[in-house]
């Protein structure tokens, strides 16, 4: 199901690509990930690209049953309706961030319960719908990097509409809705849920240095360290429930949990005092 997942993912940044062809050339000109703005291929290969990779998705999904390959089917649809007319949702700003979360949070959370026989059901909502809020408030931040190509060619974004600071604290909003539903859903484990929220804290931090930070450089460095701490935050708690399942032993769980907080506290720490030294090596 994984090799399906990343094969839909394909399809769906093969068509965006095609999609957004002269926006990315304003906005990412070399960029060696966007072969039609670098001359690697043609729009004719992403077009191929797309249909071999979406059947292929479904294919493998095939291995895990009928439900599953349904699901994937679905996460190629959205691919397609996010990036192409008529429905074209990344278009629309408030479609935008809601569709990039589900086919992100929503489709692989769902692929996941089915591949282990499950169903979704009421117990899955509030960790789901945490997930979902917390992708979203990242995921909102994506057009502070494309909006020169963006305002270029009249393609509207949440960023460009309302502008930084009420973008600023929509993500900041929904991250802190997303931790809330995160907590109530880890009262079982009260102590999991106090140490996500020293990278709930960081990211919130790095939202504010956000806001006052004037360069583009500065701009994409605070999304990005924002992001990494948002990662960290996942790798903590997945890694955690893992270890829960396999009959681990609390304290084992804690080790664990403390370990990986304090490495990606550390390296927070690190930029806060030398930022300078930070590159940025995310793609947004």
């Amino acid at each position: 199901i994984i090799l399906a997942l990343a094969s839909s993912y394909v399809s769906a940044t093969s068509v965006n690509d095609i999609s957004d062809r002269e926006i990315d050339e304003i906005n990412h000109p070399g960029d060696r990930g966007r072969p039609l703005v670098t001359g690697a291929a043609r729009a004719a290969d992403l077009w191929i690209l797309f249909g071999v990779s979406s059947v292929l998705a479904v294919a493998l999904a095939l291995a895990a049953g009928a439900a599953a390959a349904g699901i994937i089917l679905l996460s190629v649809v959205i691919g397609a309706l996010y990036s192409l007319p008529p429905a074209r949702l990344s278009y629309r700003i408030f479609l935008a961030p809601p569709t990039l979360a589900v086919a992100y949070v929503g489709i692989p959370y769902w692929a996941g319960v089915v591949v282990v026989g499950g169903s979704l059901g009421m117990a899955d909502l509030p960790v789901l719908m945490a997930l979902y809020l917390l992708f979203a408030g990242r995921i909102i931040l994506k057009d502070f990097r494309d909006r020169e190509g963006d305002a270029a060619f009249g393609k509207p974004t949440f960023l460009l509409k309302y502008g930084k600071r009420t973008t600023c604290l929509v993500s900041l909003g929904a991250v802190c809705a997303g931790d809330a539903l995160l907590v109530a859903s880890l009262a079982d484990k009260w102590w999991l849920a106090a140490l996500l929220q020293l990278y709930v804290a960081s990211v919130a931090l790095m939202l504010y240095r956000l806001y006052r930070m004037n360069s583009r450089k500065d701009e994409q460095l605070s999304i990005g360290v924002g992001a990494k701490m948002g990662n960290g935050l996942l790798v903590t708690l997945l890694g955690v429930l893992i270890l829960a399942n396999q009959d681990a032993d609390w304290i084992t769980q804690l080790i664990f949990g403390l370990a990986l907080t304090a490495l990606y506290t550390l390296n927070f720490i690190d930029f806060l005092r030398h930022p300078e030294r930070a590159v940025i090596g995310y793609k947004g």
